[in-house]
């Protein structure tokens, strides 16, 4: 008995020795790599002193007495912040994720392999300056220092692997990652061709944008061209949901002139509208070498340069142009696929073996095959019949490094166009302010020279359909200094009719832009109070449009129960604004997604109809394309004998809105909230494991969100995973030319990455609660606002 007693004593007390033993190590696990900023260090190769201050929320302010300490600095500094996204990151553009995550993502790999975004990277980087170079390999050096000397962040001893030393080509990867990421043509373009196996080109013509329909244009003394349904398979808006790594959407901007400005000289604002998930996709930096030059803004983590922000003399910010940038074509291969016909007679196809290694151990041996166009896609789009090609912009030859670069030394609007003329495969609407007064708008883009529509299914036996190049930057549109004294763009209409050159067709609806222009002009003068409502408004130009539809449409109604009288009620008497606590809200979200449904739904297989859900721009196009005409082929329930018209179509989707917000919410219409069905969650890539999202914290949420995806201030959701916020502001920015420490910022997030400091997410309440911290940009103002003081000194 004793025997036992000591056995049990001895198991208990190994028991409590391995739990806190687990406690320590996770705890290590946790915090070895959280860094001390206010701690010293000898950085090899700097010539100089450098001194990183940073702020209450850790934001490095990097002053430096020359660009080769600068960048060196600020690699080491973002590395002790961002290290493992910024490898995850380079791993989606090598095609290397399986390596770490295991053999699901062997797929994904293969596909990102296929889009050559390193190749072409090594050719931007043979060919740019030597001082571009200089830096990039600066940066490169201060990572690898961190690298060699330093505890990693938690998700590298979590995966059981080490980073590998980064290159000068991984930063200018990420431009490709970016450009494959804003791409207009890969996911819609497949579900059409899908679509037609089942729908008439008639029918398909009324889910394709009619731009007479977009009314309002970001360049009004440029213009666009017309499509009929029948000519095209393909094209529209899908990013990078299937391969998990999607990141981009939409965003704003806007600037006023002086005479707009309640501080005599411009204003500007931006914020880019992308996947919010955490780490967040941007790094905020202030970067000074005195004397020399002085940036602030925004850094995809991975690379050195500010991608939107301000030096002393200018400030810009980006929005998505929406640019068609991929095409495809129906290729003719020979038995043995080896070869494709083109102009008359057989051609090699260009055939890489690919090996993909895993975690689990495991080498997969694949391959791609690539005509002068492109990859052969069918296994991603498991095309079985038509084997496809695709040419994308992203492959063109362009140079956005080059164009960050000098955006940050930029002095004047002529310098500003000569640095964004190179910004071709990640097309962006530039908004820029400067402080000798000047506003203006630059469209940069890649827009490919092509016959026909431009979204059809090209034949690819023939080299008609190639490419001729792309539209000279020079013909490209802009304003700058319009007598209304502001410009503004939101992912809209870029041009109306006129414009000699195709850009797209799969613009944003104009609900954000309508608004933000409402807005710039209900006052004479607008400050920075001004600006920051507009980014936090919930007003919706959409549900203004469709509200009053759906109130005439079921006024007749004369068999409501109670619960749906109140709703109807609710709904006349809304004044259109998604908070939290509406719940008109909460009836039109439901009830205008219905109403798009219903009019498809019988007619579409399972597969199909769930396809659809995924276009939620087709929908939107269908309804304001229906309004227009005033009636539709889709309204009539082919399942029925009636004929349905689209009061039909209301007084069915208004009855299953109230069951579902009573099945959600329960009957007392005093309870339906929008925000207690609409919530973010900002999350963790590796927070989808429970054990280690309690153990390293990683996910915060779920919160109660205003707003949807047709407001200003956007927290969009998939109609595939209704009402979880996926997408949002992914920063805001308000920069003031009169007085640049006047400016505001905040992120979703923080500047950390790693999960356990105490900046990894701190500014995420801040963000949900619209409110900004300064942007510090004086160094009088940094210093006296410093939290901490790093300094880096040659050996």
């Amino acid at each position: 008995m004793k025997t036992t007693k000591w056995i049990l004593l001895g198991l208990l007390f190994f028991i409590v020795i391995v739990a806190i033993s687990g406690i320590v190590f996770l705890q290590f696990i946790k915090t070895a790599a959280v860094p001390d900023y206010n701690k010293d260090f000898v950085l090899h190769g700097l010539k100089s002193e450098v001194e990183i201050i940073r702020d209450e929320h850790a934001i490095p302010h990097v002053y430096a007495e020359n660009e080769d300490d600068l960048y060196r600095a600020i690699g080491f500094a973002m590395a002790q912040d961002r290290l493992w996204q910024m490898d995850l990151l380079r791993r989606v553009t090598q095609g290397r994720l399986a390596e770490i995550l295991g053999k699901d993502q062997v797929e994904t790999d293969l596909m990102m392999r296929a889009l050559r975004i390193q190749e072409k990277s090594q050719k931007i980087l043979e060919k740019s300056d030597p001082e571009v170079v200089a830096a990039l390999e600066a940066f490169s050096d201060g990572v690898n220092q961190y690298i060699a000397k330093f505890p990693l962040a938690p998700e590298f001893k979590v995966l059981g692997y080490q980073p590998e030393w980064w290159e000068p080509v991984h930063s200018i990867n990420l431009i490709g990652y970016m450009s494959w990421d804003l791409s207009m043509g890969w996911g819609t373009e497949y579900f059409l061709h899908q679509l037609r196996s089942e729908v008439a080109d008639e029918k398909i013509a009324e889910l394709i944008p009619d731009l007479q329909n977009h009314k309002t244009a970001i360049y009004p003394e440029f213009g666009s061209v017309k499509l009929e349904g029948s000519e095209t398979l393909l094209s529209a808006t899908e990013n990078l949901k299937e391969l998990g790594a999607e990141i981009f959407n939409g965003s704003n901007n806007w600037a006023v002139a002086g005479k707009k400005s309640k501080t005599g000289m411009p204003l500007l604002a931006n914020d880019m509208h992308l996947g919010l998930f955490a780490p967040g996709i941007w790094y905020q930096m202030h970067q000074v070498v005195e004397g020399k030059m002085n940036v602030t803004g925004v850094v995809v983590p991975g690379q050195p340069f500010v991608i939107c922000g301000h030096n002393d003399s200018i400030a810009w910010g980006m929005t998505n142009v929406m640019v068609d940038d991929l095409d495809f074509y129906a290729e003719k291969l020979n038995e043995d696929s080896t070869k494709y016909w083109f102009d008359g007679a057989w051609r090699d196809l260009d055939i890489h073996e690919e090996t993909i290694k895993t975690k689990e151990g495991e080498e997969f041996e694949e391959v791609l095959k690539f005509t002068h166009r492109g990859p052969i896609v069918n296994r991603f789009k498991k095309e079985k019949e038509t084997p496809l090609s695709i040419r994308w912009l992203g492959n063109e030859m362009s140079n956005e490094i080059r164009t960050v670069f000098m955006l940050n030394r930029a002095d004047n609007w002529s310098d500003f166009r000569n640095a964004v003329s190179t910004f071709k495969s990640v097309s962006q609407n530039v908004v820029y302010a400067d402080v000798k007064g000047n506003i203006g708008l630059q469209c940069s883009a890649g827009l490919p020279i092509r016959e026909g529509s431009g979204i059809q299914v090209y034949p690819g036996d023939s080299s008609k359909y190639d490419w001729q190049g792309l539209v000279p930057f020079e013909e490209l549109p802009y304003e700058f200094n319009p007598e209304r004294g502001y410009v503004s763009s939101a992912n809209n209409k870029t041009v109306p009719a006129g414009y000699p050159h195709y850009i797209s067709h799969w613009f944003a609806t104009p609900s954000r832009i309508d608004r933000i222009r409402e807005m710039l002009g209900e006052k004479e003068k607008l400050g920075i109070d001004d600006f920051k409502a507009m980014h936090s408004d919930w007003k919706s130009k959409t549900a203004e449009k469709m509200t009053p539809v759906y109130i005439q449409s079921l006024q007749n109604q004369t068999n409501f129960s109670a619960t749906e009288q109140a709703a109807f009620d609710q709904l006349k008497s809304w004044d259109y604004n998604l908070t939290r606590e509406s719940q008109a809200a909460a009836i039109f979200e439901i009830l205008y997604r219905k109403s798009m449904e219903n009019l498809v739904k019988d007619e579409l297989s399972p597969e199909l109809f769930k396809g659809m859900l995924g276009q939620k721009m087709l929908l939107e196009n269908l309804m304001i394309n229906l309004l227009a005409d005033g009636n539709s082929q889709w309204t009539d329930n082919v399942m029925t004998e009636k004929t349905e018209t689209f009061d039909d179509i209301v007084a069915q989707s208004f009855s299953e809105t109230i069951d579902e917000l009573t099945a959600t919410l329960g009957p007392n219409i005093d309870d339906w909230h929008w925000g207690k069905i609409h919530s973010f969650t900002i999350a963790h890539p590796l927070g989808v494991v429970d054990v280690l999202n309690k153990v390293l914290k990683l996910n915060r949420g779920p919160f109660e969100m205003p707003g949807s995806y047709h407001t200003v201030c956007p927290y969009s959701y998939s109609f595939t995973n209704l009402y979880k916020t996926n997408h949002g502001a992914s920063h805001r920015h308000i920069y003031s030319t009169q007085n640049w420490d006047e400016s505001e910022t905040v992120i979703p997030t923080g500047t950390s990455g790693i999960p356990a400091s105490d900046f990894y997410l701190d500014q995420t309440e801040m963000y949900l609660n619209n409110a900004y911290h300064p942007d510090r940009f004086g160094k009088e103002f940094v210093t006296n606002n410093a939290r901490f003081k790093m300094q880096l000194n040659p050996e």
